[in-house]
């Protein structure tokens, strides 16, 4: 193989970072959304509560997932963002999702599983892209190996 086609495409490089960009401002977004606006933190995790009272899953443990799952989510959301620890953001992002399709499928509410099914595969691309397209800040100001 020659150089040309080792190095990847800027345009490639490109949709990368924008995808990257765009499921970091959604994670972002779930979990600013969830902690600073309407019943706040404590109102979104009683509401997981009530939606998972038809489940097995004991309410003290629904009750903690919904306090930790926004904090989570806004964490994986700003390194994401910002391009920093992607690959742990994303492997942190997966394992949420399986915590997600979890609960998802306990309460069998299958549309939302699809949509889980969605964010996992968007994740699974960008870690699976993450070494060849990232333009992440720690890459960008790499010293090239020789």
């Amino acid at each position: 193989m020659n150089e040309a086609t080792l190095s990847p495409n800027p345009e490639h490089r490109h949709a990368y970072l924008l995808l990257r960009l765009l499921t970091g401002l959604d994670f972002f977004m779930h979990g600013f959304a969830r902690i600073f606006t309407g019943t706040h933190l404590s109102g979104f995790a009683n509401g997981m509560v009530k939606s998972m009272a038809s489940t097995p899953l004991p309410p003290s443990l629904a009750l903690a997932t919904g306090y930790v799952v926004p904090c989570v989510e806004l964490l994986i959301g700003i390194l994401l963002l910002l391009g920093l620890f992607t690959r742990a953001a994303l492997t942190v992002a997966l394992l949420l999702m399986l915590v997600l399709m979890f609960g998802i499928g306990l309460k069998q509410d299958w549309n939302v599983a699809g949509s889980q099914l969605q964010y996992g595969l968007v994740l699974a691309i960008l870690l699976y892209a993450r070494h060849r397209y990232d333009l992440s800040w720690p890459k960008v100001f790499a010293r090239p190996s020789r």
